[in-house]
C-alpha cells in the first residue's frame, strides 16, 4: 500500500529527511513518531503530494507521489491539527459539498454522513455552523470530511493535538475501527503521526521512529521494547536517539 524508498527532501542547507526508506500494508494502522522537528510532517505532506520529494520515490497503493500526484489524491484523506472550516456552513453541508467533489451522489452522501454520524457522534455539528465548534467538535466534522469518500489510505498528522478526553477517545477508537473495516481486498492503512508516544502503543501495529529527519527504526512495539529493554515505547524512544547521538559522536 506504502513504498518509500531513500526519500529525501532538504530545504537549501537543511535536511529535513534523509534517506528514509520502509513500507506499510493494508489493513495497518502505521506510527510515525518523533518529537516536533523530526520530520513526520514534511513525510506526510510528501505523500499527500503537497510537496516533492528532492530524491528518492514514494508510491501509495501503486501510483508515484511525484508522477501521479491526482491519482494519489483521490484515495487518500488527510487530517492534521491546524486545518480550518468555513465557518458559514453547517458540519452537513461542508460534508455534502466535499462529497460533491468526489463524484457521490445525494443517496450515497446521506448514507455515509449517517454512516459517520454513528461512528464520530458528530450530533449537532451536523446542523450547526462551523463558526460555533469547539475544538473537539470541529475536529470530528475535519476527520468525517477527510474520510468522506471512504479513503484507502487515512494520513492523521498529530490529529488529537489540542482535544479533550472525550474527542480524543473518540479519535482513537475511530482510527480502531476504520482498521477493521475493510477498502479493498486487504483493507485500509492509516498512518498515524504523533509525538505522544502512549496513543501509538494504543493504535499501531507498527511504528517508524524518525529523529532530525532520520529513520531510527522500523518494527512492531513489542519488539521495539524488547531490542531496546524498556517497559514503554517513550523509554525505549530515548534508548533509540541516545544511541543514535552516541555513535555520532
Amino acid at each position: 500500500m506504502l513504498d518509500i524508498q531513500n526519500l529525501t527532501k532538504t530545504y537549501g542547507k537543511f535536511t529535513a529527511l534523509n534517506n528514509v526508506s520502509f513500507t506499510a500494508r493494508e489493513g495497518e494502522v502505521f506510527g510515525l513518531l518523533g518529537p516536533n522537528g523530526a520530520g513526520k510532517t514534511t513525510l506526510l505532506r510528501t505523500l499527500a503530494t503537497l510537496l516533492t520529494p528532492t530524491s528518492g520515490s514514494a508510491s501509495v497503493n501503486g501510483f508515484d507521489v511525484r508522477k501521479q500526484p491526482e491519482e494519489v489524491r483521490k484515495i487518500i484523506g488527510v487530517v492534521n491539527g491546524g486545518m480550518g472550516l468555513p465557518a458559514r456552513l453547517s458540519g452537513r453541508e461542508i460534508l455534502q459539498s466535499f462529497a460533491g467533489l468526489y463524484g457521490m451522489s445525494a443517496q450515497q452522501t446521506e448514507a455515509r454522513i449517517a454512516e459517520l454520524d454513528a461512528r464520530l457522534d458528530l450530533g449537532r455539528t451536523l446542523d450547526v455552523k462551523a463558526g460555533e465548534y469547539s475544538t473537539g467538535m470541529k475536529q470530528k466534522v475535519v476527520i468525517a470530511r477527510a474520510v468522506i469518500q471512504d479513503p484507502a489510505v487515512l494520513i492523521l498528522d498529530e490529529a488529537a493535538s489540542g482535544l479533550d478526553i472525550f474527542a480524543r477517545r473518540t479519535l482513537l477508537d475511530f482510527v480502531l475501527q476504520n482498521r477493521a473495516q475493510t477498502a479493498g481486498n486487504g483493507g485500509r492503512l492509516t498512518l498515524y503521526s504523533t509525538h505522544v508516544m502512549s496513543e501509538a502503543e494504543e493504535v499501531c501495529d507498527r511504528v517508524a521512529i524518525l529523529h532530525l529527519g532520520q529513520l531510527l527504526t522500523v518494527d512492531t512495539i513489542p519488539n521495539i521494547l524488547e531490542r531496546t529493554g524498556e517497559s514503554n515505547l517513550e523509554r525505549a524512544f530515548f534508548t533509540l536517539v541516545k544511541g543514535v547521538e552516541k555513535n555520532a559522536v
